[in-house]
Order: C-alpha cells, then sequence, then structure tokens
C-alpha cells in the first residue's frame, strides 16, 4: 500500500544495466583506444527518475520487466536500497535491458540501449498497475518501452486525475493517443530537434508546444531549461555554472525532481527550479544513480 503522506509517483519505464567506459575521446569507425577507467552501474530512464523521486521523499512505485538473468536479480535489490515498490515489477524469461555508454573527457556522452525484458511489459499489466494504486500523483512514461503500454498506464491516470508526465526518449514520432493523455512533455534539446524539425528557439517550441496540445519544457544542458508558461509564452531559466565531470542521467535527474515538484504541491517554476538543481549537481560525479543526492 502506497504511504499516503508522502507525494506518490508512479514510474512506468525502463530498467538498464549501465556499462559505462571513461575515455579522451570516442574511437573512430576501425580504431582501437585504450580507454581510462570502466564501472557497471543501475540504470534505464524510468528507473533512473524514480531513483531521484525517491532520494527526495516519494513514494514510487516501479512499473515494468526484468530478466530472470544474474542483472534482473540485482536490480531488485537495487530498487530495495531506494525504497522503491517493485510489486509491479516482473520477472519474464531472457535477458534484462542492457545500456553500453562511453564518456569523453568533458563529460558528454554516447549510449547504446538493448532494451531486452523492457519490451515484455503488457498494455493490460500497465494499466492494472495504475488502477490498483490506492494513492496516486503523478504517473512517467519515456520510450524504452513500447508506447502503446505507456498509452495505456497514462489513460489509466487521467481517468482517475492524475497528472501523466512524459518523456520522449530515446526520441521517436509521438503517438497520438498518447499525446491526448499526456499533461506534460519534457525534452532535451537534441530530441526537440528531432521531433520539432528546428532547434529549440522560442518560435519552434511554441509552434511545438500548439501541435502537441500538452505542457512543454525543454532541457538544455548548460544553458538551463525552457519552457512554456500557461501565458503561452517561453520563459527560460539559466543553469549554474559547474565543471561537468559525467552528463549521463542528468536529464532523468530532472525529470524525476520536476514529478516530485508537482507531486508534492509545487508550482511549475519552482519544480522546474528543482529539477535544474538536482541536474546540474549530478553531472559534478561519474555514475548515473550514484551521482544523484537529495
Amino acid at each position: 500500500m502506497t504511504d499516503t503522506r508522502r507525494p506518490s509517483i508512479a514510474v512506468v519505464g525502463s530498467t538498464m544495466i549501465d556499462l559505462v567506459t571513461y575515455v579522451q575521446q570516442v574511437p573512430t569507425s576501425g580504431e582501437t583506444l585504450v580507454g581510462d577507467s570502466f564501472q557497471m552501474g543501475f540504470g534505464g530512464k524510468g528507473a533512473n527518475q524514480a531513483v531521484m523521486a525517491s532520494l527526495l521523499g516519494a513514494s514510487v512505485t516501479m512499473v515494468n520487466c526484468l530478466g530472470d538473468d544474474s542483472y534482473g536479480k540485482m536490480y531488485r535489490e537495487n530498487f530495495a536500497r531506494f525504497d522503491i515498490d517493485t510489486r509491479h515489477v516482473r520477472t519474464v524469461p531472457g535477458a534484462s535491458g542492457v545500456a553500453s555508454i562511453w564518456v569523453e573527457a568533458d563529460g558528454s556522452n554516447r549510449i547504446v540501449i538493448i532494451p531486452g525484458a523492457n519490451h515484455a511489459l503488457t498494455v493490460e499489466q500497465a494499466a492494472d498497475a495504475i488502477c490498483s494504486l490506492d494513492h496516486l500523483n503523478v504517473v512517467m512514461g519515456q520510450f524504452e518501452i513500447p508506447q502503446a503500454v505507456t498509452t495505456a498506464a497514462f489513460a489509466a491516470a487521467r481517468q482517475r486525475g492524475t497528472t501523466t508526465i512524459l518523456n520522449p526518449a530515446p526520441a521517436d514520432a509521438l503517438d497520438e493517443k498518447l499525446l491526448a493523455n499526456t499533461d506534460w512533455l519534457i525534452l532535451n534539446e537534441t530530441e526537440f530537434a528531432l521531433l520539432a524539425g528546428h532547434p529549440p528557439g522560442d518560435a519552434a517550441i511554441l509552434d511545438f508546444w500548439k501541435r502537441t496540445g500538452t505542457r512543454l519544457a525543454v532541457t538544455l544542458g548548460k544553458q538551463g531549461v525552457a519552457m512554456v508558461t500557461p501565458a503561452s509564452t517561453v520563459e527560460r531559466f539559466p543553469a549554474d555554472t559547474v565543471t561537468a565531470v559525467d552528463t549521463t542521467g542528468a536529464g532523468d535527474a530532472f525529470v524525476g525532481a520536476f514529478a516530485y515538484g508537482l507531486a508534492s504541491g509545487l508550482d511549475d517554476i519552482a519544480s522546474v527550479q528543482l529539477g535544474m538543481a538536482r541536474a546540474t549537481d549530478s553531472v559534478t560525479r561519474p555514475g548515473t544513480q550514484t551521482s544523484y543526492t537529495s
């Protein structure tokens, strides 16, 4: 049973084992280089966002599938360490999700994901999980699981008056049924350019906002965040300047903290500022979930 004294968030999203290589620069085709270091950690956009929200004090329920391999067992133990409810995390035959990540000297990253068990969750299971929770403020989704599954979860959330936040990453064409059940759309500048067809200037952001029919925020890395206000204007929030060590998972830190803000009753601007603070802090340490603090 969820704790009604705390903001309650359900994350219908991915889990990935992160295999992270730190290098001065990534190799070109056919080239072999010696890297600086390697670490294995816990990631996946959905799980990262769940961890950030939980660290801030939310009661978080994860909805997804893990493989019946050693990675799946390890991930359940990781969720327990962060006090995340896994009643709706199923174990299925096959491999758990894996992300291969290369981090360059300036902290930038390149990522290839293998979804594995993340694609095993059904629309019925997702909807049933959302309907079963007795207290729920926010439901989050991403694109590392099928859009139809997220659509079912968001439709169930909408029926009970729960706010829905979609992080369409990795970028893909937006399903109209999913958009119709989405309250907030949060994406980074690269994803925005791919989906909107233009860089995130004010005019392009407003045009995309009108097309999607959602509330909209665009994360811009060290440039901060741009958000469309209720007055139909674009407001930009500059980020603090820090020395970036590893930007992996910074966007997820923003989304998880932003969701916590909305779930706990903060207004839009305060939620954006909270998200920016947690994302900016996260890039000053290596790793994904290991870089998050409350």
